[in-house]
C-alpha cells in the first residue's frame, strides 16, 4: 500500500535530515502509542464531543492530555470526566498549550487537536497505518460537523487547495489537527512559541525539510463552524489572508489576532 500519496516531495536539505529519517523510520513498530494533545480554554461546549470521539476508537494505542490556560468554565471538569491527563498552562499563547503538552506525552505519535475536533472510530487505526511509512507529518481531511451544505462545500474546495499546495512542495496546514512523530517534533524544536499565528505553518515547514508532510485525504475529521460563523466569510477570509501574508514575508505574526 503506498501510504505516502498525498504528500509533498522531499529532498533532504542536510545531513540531520538523512540521519533522522533512518533512525526514526527503523523505530517505528507496529503498535504505536498515540497521544492526542489539547489545548483549551473556556472549551465547555465543545471538549466533550471530541474527548468522546477518542474514546470511540477502534483501537485504544493512545492517550489524553488536556493542556488547560486559565478556563473559568467547566473545561477541566468535563476532561476529567473522560480520564485525561490536565495539565495546567498560565501562559497564553496556543504554542505554549501545544509544547506543554507534548513534553508530558508518551505517545510516538503526537496528535495536537483543538477542542472542537471530532474523529471517526477508526481514526488511530488509519494513523497507525500511515506513519509505518516514511512520514513525519500530516494534516487530516477537515469538514464541519455543523453549518450547512454551502460551508461544507467551502471546506472541501479549501482542502483542495491545500492538499494540490502540499504536493507541489509549498506546505500548508488546513488548521485545527496536525499530527506529527515524536522525535520528528522535538528534532525541530517543536511549535515556535514567538509566533502566534502561523505557528502550524511554520512547523509543517520546518518538519517538511526533514520528512515527508502529507495531506490525509482518506483520514476525515470534523470541526465547528465557529470560527467563519463569528465573523462571517468575508472578514474571516481576509484576517487569515492578511495573517499568512505576514508569515509568509516577514515571518510575523498578526498582532491582535487572538482578542
Amino acid at each position: 500500500m503506498d501510504r505516502t500519496k498525498g504528500c509533498g516531495p522531499f529532498n533532504p536539505s542536510s545531513n540531520l535530515g538523512r540521519g533522522i529519517n533512518k533512525v526514526i523510520f527503523n523505530n517505528l513498530g507496529d503498535a504505536m502509542k498515540i497521544s492526542f494533545i489539547i489545548p483549551t480554554r473556556n472549551e465547555e461546549k465543545y471538549i466533550g464531543g471530541c474527548l468522546q470521539s477518542i474514546k470511540n476508537q477502534k483501537k485504544k494505542n493512545y492517550e489524553i492530555i488536556v493542556v488547560d490556560t486559565l478556563s473559568e468554565d467547566d473545561t477541566v471538569k468535563i476532561a476529567k470526566r473522560y480520564q485525561a491527563k490536565i495539565i495546567k498552562e498560565p501562559r497564553r499563547g496556543i504554542s505554549f498549550g501545544r509544547n506543554t503538552g507534548a513534553k508530558k506525552a508518551k505517545g510516538e505519535i503526537l496528535v495536537f487537536t483543538d477542542a472542537d475536533v471530532r474523529f471517526e472510530k477508526d481514526f488511530t487505526e488509519k494513523i497507525d497505518e500511515k506513519f509505518k511509512d516514511d512520514i513525519g507529518g500530516g494534516i487530516l481531511n477537515l469538514t464541519f460537523f455543523d453549518g450547512n451544505s454551502f460551508d461544507r462545500f467551502a471546506f472541501r474546495f479549501w482542502n483542495f487547495i491545500i492538499k494540490n499546495l502540499i504536493r507541489s512542495g509549498f506546505v500548508m496546514t488546513n488548521g485545527s489537527c496536525f499530527v506529527y512523530e515524536k522525535k520528528l517534533f522535538w528534532a525541530v524544536n517543536g511549535f515556535d512559541e514567538s509566533l502566534t499565528t502561523n505557528e502550524d505553518n511554520d512547523l509543517a515547514r520546518r518538519i517538511s525539510k526533514l520528512k515527508r508532510f502529507c495531506f490525509f485525504n482518506d483520514i476525515v475529521a470534523y470541526t465547528s463552524i465557529r470560527r467563519t460563523a463569528k465573523n462571517g466569510y468575508l472578514k474571516y477570509i481576509k484576517i487569515h489572508t492578511k495573517a499568512t501574508l505576514l508569515y509568509f514575508i516577514n515571518r510575523k505574526s498578526l498582532s491582535g489576532y487572538w482578542d
